[in-house]
């Protein structure tokens, strides 16, 4: 068998991900680097500008898989493909980076992690701070802002061991937050790598933000974890936002629009 192609953005970090996938699968592997339009404008679109790229070379047979963030994967893919693996998740939970004291410059580009920090604490300054793992530490270190929220798999995976850990109960990740998508062709498979309570929870955390009509403009996380499920929901500024659990993905789905989850999320939209 030829070895297959798996098509990665070429960032540091997409490329440990697609190295790692590549490492597992029972068949020999070549990466195959592709620029996303994410790459080219960070500030500008949704989840798509992630794997559009990719996706089209999936499907016009340029590649065999395409290796992912699954965070950012649109909750809807691209007709006639699928997630068919997902490795062994990575820590889930966001860390913080730098000095919280008393109205501290915190550096986010995400609005969930935006409305959780605010939701936590109100006297915090939250600023944009765009850019990949270094460059963002880069700028902490340049006196840009007192401090950084990151993923803590990304730092992990870069082998960059700074950080606390930021787990009160408002800190709940993104859908899919340290886990490594693999995306194919419907039918085709990466044997050798997927991990199987991995790719159940990546399911649950993306069937919670399917039902919702969620996107990557709301401030939104989900997350399965050791058989139950959280998720918040809240405004970008922290002043209205909602927790809660359930037993499943559709029982956490139910709590959490009898708490007022899609009038919070339709007044993001506004």
């Amino acid at each position: 068998m030829s070895k297959l192609r798996l098509g990665t953005r070429g960032s540091a970090l997409a490329l440990v991900q697609a190295r790692a996938v590549a490492a597992l699968l029972d068949v020999d592997a070549e990466l195959v680097t592709i620029t996303t339009a994410g790459d080219v404008d960070r500030a500008r679109g949704d989840k798509s500008r992630w794997v559009g790229a990719l996706e089209a070379a999936l499907l016009a047979g340029e590649i065999d898989l395409a290796v992912h963030s699954a965070k950012d994967v649109p909750s809807e893919l691209a007709p006639g493909t699928e997630i068919v693996a997902t490795p062994r998740r990575a820590d889930p939970f966001d860390v913080v980076v730098g000095d919280l004291r008393e109205g501290a410059r915190v550096g986010t580009s995400a609005l969930r992690r935006r409305s959780q920090l605010l939701a936590w604490r109100p006297d915090l300054e939250v600023v944009e701070i765009r850019g990949n793992v270094d460059t963002r530490l880069a700028k902490r270190e340049a006196g840009e802002v007192d401090a950084l929220v990151l993923a803590a798999a990304g730092l992990d995976r870069l082998g960059r061991d700074v950080g606390r850990k930021l787990m009160e109960d408002v800190f709940v990740p993104a859908a899919g937050q340290g886990v490594i998508a693999v995306q194919g062709r419907v039918g085709t498979s990466a044997p050798g790598v997927d991990h199987a309570a991995t790719h159940a929870a990546l399911d649950a955390e993306r069937e919670v933000v399917r039902a919702l009509d969620a996107s990557c403009h709301t401030p939104i996380g989900i997350l399965s974890l050791e058989g139950r499920m959280r998720g918040y929901v809240g405004l970008p500024d922290g002043s209205s936002w909602i927790l809660e659990e359930g037993a499943d993905a559709s029982d956490l789905t139910r709590r959490l629009v009898a708490a007022g989850a899609e009038e919070l999320l339709r007044a993001v939209s506004a």
